[in-house]
């Protein structure tokens, strides 16, 4: 359904996988990478926002490196240039709003959790909506006073990484009167909508929280 295409991001290009279905309308959303890179999971997420009428644009933050080594992974998130990874959803945003022509949505899994609303941080005019799936980085600081979209997110009940920022997200979004809605899911472990791992994954959750996605983002953008 989709395709890599290469994108303008501050003076440079970056590779994403962009995918719409025919009968995509003009809402576009952005999909961040867990740890392991733009793998087929992701770009398979993507195709599933497109079947359900969105332009999906899912930026590789890493630049062609993909792992399937949590040792790997863990080293590559930590060497993420985040500097350069806000340019690189910058222009992700961007580039989707060429195509809508309105604010677009994100949404991030793990370390693309916490990327997701890093982005909703930097770009409060061309973000509408954000989702947090069980989202964390630990080099990842936020501009909450710049935020302007809703924020929906999704945790597992069993997370002590992601969950360890619940409080703070929760208080310093509503110190400001941001709108956000935080669900928890039981018995779920993290990554829980990865079906391409059967240890964590959790169809009932994945499911429960996909519907809240969209309608999430229907009602936001």
């Amino acid at each position: 359904m989709g395709e890599m295409v290469s994108f303008a991001s501050n003076g440079r290009t970056t590779p994403g996988y962009l995918a719409r279905s025919a009968g995509a309308g003009s809402k576009g959303v952005v999909v961040i990478q867990e740890w392991w890179g733009l793998n087929d999971h992701i770009k398979k997420v993507a195709d599933r926002f497109a079947a359900a009428g969105f332009v999906a644009l899912a930026p590789d933050l890493y630049h062609g490196t993909v792992t399937r080594s949590p040792d790997e992974a863990g080293k590559l998130l930590m060497a993420l240039n985040i500097a350069q990874a806000e340019k690189d959803l910058r222009g992700a945003v961007e580039h989707l709003r060429g195509i809508t022509a309105r604010p677009v949505g994100t949404v991030g899994f793990c370390m693309g959790g916490a990327l997701s609303l890093f982005a909703a941080c930097t770009n409060p005019e061309g973000v509408g909506a954000c989702i947090v799936y069980y989202g964390g980085h630990p080099k990842v600081e936020f501009d909450f006073d710049r935020l302007r979209a809703p924020v929906l997110g999704h945790w597992a009940e069993d997370d002590d990484f992601a969950n360890a920022g619940v409080p703070r997200f929760r208080e310093e979004m509503g110190r400001r009167g941001h709108s956000f809605e935080f669900f928890s899911y039981p018995g779920t472990k993290h990554a829980f909508f990865n079906d391409e791992r059967p240890e964590v994954y959790r169809r009932d959750a994945a499911e429960l929280s996909w519907q809240r996605t969209i309608a999430f983002l229907n009602a936001h953008l």
